[in-house]
């Protein structure tokens, strides 16, 4: 991504406009407002945390930013503003400055996120999720100032578009679903500039026919962003697109390694009070990895930290899927408790070292539990001359004749649970499965 100066493009604001060389979308164009938001403090810091984490530890392309990305829904979001503006203005009676707040708020959207993609926010409170984050980046301090001063917009206002706390009216509840939901602009970036980093087939979008198919209509009785008949297919492929990013990235076994082994690292430090949980918003992925390496962490935390630098990742000792039935379910649940995960972990270290006779560090042994993902096909299609048996407006499921459990069984049955340890112990852990490994998870995650 380069950038370089060019005369005005006759977009509203003074000064000169500013061309960025993206690897998805060629040009973008950006007013000096745009580069004062880029050129704040808090939004430099996503120019050193890494879109997907890990996972240029094995697919060494994939070292884009949350920067990058930021900008490329900005990007779509402002070529939907524009595909959307009729409707928007003429019918809703939007104005400049409403399109100009959701504009803003797409290119904020990611402002709070943590180091090392989304592993930390999984420790749940006090460490807030990042929309949480970005309120309070938002709302205060120089992005703020830049917003009132160059924008002329209520910072309260953007940020309420990306962590909702007050009631939305009518123009703003439409104008988020193109930052939430089923065919927001996130997902529309993020699939595909992933999957071009990573090289990998999976993830492609038919992203212009599926903005080309925007438009408004009422959806029981409320003013929604809908696809029309053109989109359908689109709107298909984006969903497949999710499906196989989960299935062949973002769930590889050695990302969701070391993104377990960075989040008991940060764990181990909160609960030890070595770090506080505001002290992880203000990092990035390189200090973040200096920081939980200095002698003050616990043991725990720099052994994992240098494992990490070092490229010692834990291997795969055992996988269980959906189709394990009570054990799957039980340590599926550890996701919603951390706590309990970790108190799991230690607890299979003591009994593996016990009955192996080896000595086994407490951090040697990790459960790893994915996100279970939401499947959720909320979208609606406007029919101009709907077919025979079909109505003007209708859900996209009851059009295409699928439902979000067919994506969920699907993801259940992909999505494994790993117990990965040192590599060490990956074949003592393998050997001593059924005796041991099993009756500890079912004991402790009951």
């Amino acid at each position: 991504m380069s950038f370089s100066a060019t005369d005005g493009d006759g977009n509203e604001g003074a000064g000169r406009a500013t061309t960025i060389r993206d690897s998805l979308y060629d040009r973008i164009t950006l007013r000096p407002r745009d580069v004062a938001i880029l050129g704040t403090p808090e939004f430099l810091r996503l120019d050193n945390i890494k879109q997907l984490g890990f996972v240029s530890r094995f697919w060494p392309g994939a070292k884009h930013s949350r920067f990058e990305h930021s900008l490329g829904v900005f990007a779509l979001t402002r070529r939907a503003i524009e595909r959307l503006r009729p409707i928007l203005v003429g019918q809703l009676g939007a104005t400049r400055a409403d399109l100009d707040t959701i504009a803003a708020a797409a290119l904020l959207h990611d402002i709070g996120h943590y180091p090392f993609s989304h592993a930390i926010e999984e420790l749940g409170p006090p460490v807030l999720d990042h929309e949480a984050v970005g309120r309070a980046i938002i709302e205060g301090g120089a992005v703020a100032a830049t917003l009132e001063r160059d924008w002329g917009l209520d910072p309260a206002r953007v940020a309420n578009l990306i962590e909702p706390r007050e009631e939305l009216g009518t123009l703003d509840r439409v104008l988020v679903g193109l930052l939430s939901g089923t065919l927001d602009m996130d997902k529309l970036d993020y699939l595909p500039r992933d999957a071009k980093a990573c090289n990998v087939p999976y993830g492609r979008v038919d992203t212009e026919r599926l903005i080309d198919a925007l438009t408004i209509a009422e959806v029981e009785g409320q003013p929604r962003i809908v696809v029309g008949e053109k989109g359908i297919s689109a709107l298909h492929s984006l969903i497949n697109a999710r499906q196989e990013m989960f299935d062949n990235v973002y769930w590889h076994h050695t990302n969701r390694a070391c993104m377990i082994m960075l989040l008991r690292a940060v764990q181990d430090a909160l609960l030890a009070g070595a770090v506080s949980p505001a002290q992880l918003t203000r990092h990035d992925d390189g200090s973040l990895l200096a920081l939980l390496g200095r002698g003050a962490m616990p043991t725990s935390t720099s052994a994992l930290v240098e494992m990490l630098r070092l490229r010692q990742v834990h291997k795969r000792a055992v996988e269980v899927s959906a189709r394990a039935g009570a054990l799957y379910e039980r340590l599926s649940a550890l996701w919603y408790d951390p706590v309990a995960r970790r108190a799991t972990e230690l607890a299979l270290a003591r009994s593996l070292g016990e009955a192996s006779g080896t000595p086994v560090a407490d951090y040697e042994i990790l459960i790893d539990v994915p996100k279970p993902e939401k499947w959720r096909t909320n979208v609606w299609v406007r029919f101009s001359r709907p077919p025979i048996g079909m109505e003007p407006t209708m859900h996209w499921q009851d059009v295409v004749g699928l439902r979000d459990d067919d994506f969920k069984r699907y993801e259940e049955h992909r999505r494994l649970i790993r117990v990965v340890t040192t590599e060490r112990l990956r074949d003592l852990a393998r050997h001593h499965w059924e005796a041991i490994v099993v009756p500890t998870l079912m004991a402790r995650a009951a």
